[in-house]
């Protein structure tokens, strides 16, 4: 243990002790005067010191950040408002709207169903079978995280060149974020009471009924979890879908900014954007219901028996080779082949400055998105209420919205309001900050949930002020989760294309937009080291996911 780690746990200890001493002082005094002193209920919520804790500080700062949240969704309706009702029919009420559209419907209603399917067999195979290598093929299923999606459609575009319109669009989405739906459906596979089934089986149904009937209800909160995810991310996405020429809102909107800067046409297509958006979240809540998948009953639940598969091992073998091949299989080996193709020749001095300037991006963003989460964080913790999850509902919202939304109205803000903040690095980390804010709140929220606040008390005993409690008691106990807050907010800033492209100053070049303007120009060799640093940051974040599943689930 470090020297710093000795003080910490000495001063942990004294807090304690003290607290003890003080509670044991007021007994004494109470029976000294004839009276008994209060038992304390078994089971109490415990209610803070209202006068003593920082709410109003910390509720002014996280309304602050939730303000700059909704900026997004304040541009769509100003722009709406400023340029007119007639104006906004004729843009949005048009064909070229109507088949964008259609386009959308048709990507999100085919890849979603069949990722689900994909999912939901691949996450049975490996946690509930005695699959071979079963947890190589559960680190293999997540492991397409790591590869970018924009990198995904480079890899098979150069094994495939025609690859075209909503098929291919479909089969590269589906390879590209199905992991969004594994994650989730294996860990509530991992979780679920064995009990249920053999309640189920004991009821005469065979084992397809028995899946269908009492294990597939219990994952509907992980499914619609996934899908969401999955769906929103279709809405965004950019590049994957440009290099295969599917048109999509967000290639559209980016096509008409480069055309026309800050044109109507351009907000109004973020506008319906946002209302897909919105439409999405709201769809997903009816869907997911209000059931309960709690267990209810003494004792723990018993780890699940692995089922036998028997002669049906190598066709369920298949399943997990075959997309390892796709997922993982093809894009290395494209990228191997264009990176010996170009031999040493490629790993020009651009490449180490694209990386430096990601890293120090990708930094300096993650840390502010952890410092703007956190008065939301510890509030969420300390002092819940309707206000409170109103603002904390305005910090999630904005993590839904496509970065070419966000962009936009940023984009539109600088250049009518403060012209010299345009295209510049302070508005850049805005906008990742407003993107990525809710990675950084979820692992900051565990992390202070986990912080006794009778050490906020204690250290307030002694002295402190409430602001210096939480700064030297409850921060230094959360900082293994902002740490990982951070590096889940860089990790996520380090891919990130259309808000970069959109809003990066001249002469700022990060590993994903230099990618893209190489491979516009179609010279797929001199892009291939930049898709190679950007697999080599991402896999911390996958492996970051991968053990965060297994600790959940108590593995």
């Amino acid at each position: 243990m470090t020297t710093s780690g000795n003080r910490l746990s000495k001063a942990v200890a004294f807090l304690f002790q003290r607290v003890k001493a003080s509670a044991l002082l007021q007994d004494n005094r109470l029976l000294a005067s004839g009276n008994q002193a209060p038992v304390a209920p078994r089971a109490t919520r415990m209610v803070l010191p209202r006068g003593r804790m920082p709410h109003a500080s910390v509720i002014l700062l996280a309304t602050v950040v939730a303000i700059f949240s909704l900026v997004p969704l304040g541009f769509i309706g100003w722009v709406t408002y400023d340029v007119g009702w007639e104006t906004v029919k004729t843009l949005v009420f048009r064909p070229r709207v109507g088949e964008l559209l259609v386009n959308t419907v048709l990507l999100e209603s085919i890849t979603i169903p069949v990722s689900i399917a994909l999912a939901v067999t691949l996450a049975w195979l490996t946690e509930r079978t005695d699959i071979p290598f079963g947890r190589l093929w559960a680190w293999l299923a997540i492991a397409p995280l790591a590869v970018p999606a924009f990198v995904h459609s480079y890899a098979w575009v150069s094994l495939v060149p025609g690859m075209r319109g909503l098929q291919s669009g479909v089969f590269v989405s589906v390879i590209a974020y199905y992991p969004f739906l594994y994650l989730p459906v294996a860990a509530a596979l991992r979780r679920l009471d064995p009990a249920i089934e053999d309640a189920a089986a004991s009821l005469g149904l065979n084992p397809w009924r028995v899946f269908f009937r009492a294990v597939l209800p219990q994952l509907r909160l992980a499914i619609c979890g996934g899908s969401l995810l999955i769906a929103l991310h279709l809405l965004s996405e950019y590049g994957l879908f440009v290099m295969i020429r599917f048109d999509t809102f967000a290639t559209a909107i980016v096509d008409q900014f480069q055309s026309s800067y800050n044109s109507p046409a351009s907000n109004m297509l973020g506008g319906v954007l946002v209302a897909c958006c919105l439409f999405l979240l709201g769809f997903e809540v009816l869907v997911r219901g209000n059931e309960r998948y709690a267990r209810v009953g003494s004792g723990s639940p018993r780890p699940a028996d692995r089922r036998r598969l028997g002669w049906f091992v190598a066709p369920a073998m298949l399943l997990p080779v075959v997309l390892a091949a796709l997922t993982l299989g093809v894009p290395l080996v494209t990228l191997g082949r264009w990176l010996y193709l170009g031999g040493t020749d490629i790993w020009r001095i651009e490449v180490g400055s694209a990386f430096l300037q990601t890293i120090v991006l990708a930094v300096v963003g993650g840390v502010l998105a952890t410092i703007a989460a956190a008065p939301m964080a510890w509030l969420s913790v300390r002092a819940p209420g309707r206000f409170q999850r109103v603002l904390e509902a305005c910090h999630y919202y904005v993590g839904s919205l496509p970065g070419v939304v966000v962009a936009l109205a940023l984009v539109t803000i600088t250049v009518r309001l403060v012209l010299p903040l345009y295209q510049t690095f302070a508005t850049l980390i805005v906008a990742y900050v407003m993107l990525f804010l809710p990675r950084a709140m979820v692992g900051l929220r565990a992390s202070i949930a986990q912080a006794p606040v009778e050490l906020e008390r204690a250290a307030m005993g002694l002295g402190r002020t409430p602001g210096q409690a939480v700064r030297q008691i409850t921060m230094r106990l959360a900082a293994p989760g902002a740490a990982a807050s951070v590096a889940l907010a860089a990790l996520g800033i380090t891919n990130e294309l259309t808000a970069t492209l959109m809003l990066s100053p001249n002469g700022v070049d990060t590993l994903a937009t230099k990618f893209w303007s190489l491979t516009s120009e179609i010279d797929y060799v001199s892009a291939a080291p930049y898709a190679f640093m950007m697999i080599v940051l991402s896999l911390p974040l996958t492996l970051m996911l991968y053990l965060q599943s297994k600790r959940t689930a108590g593995q």
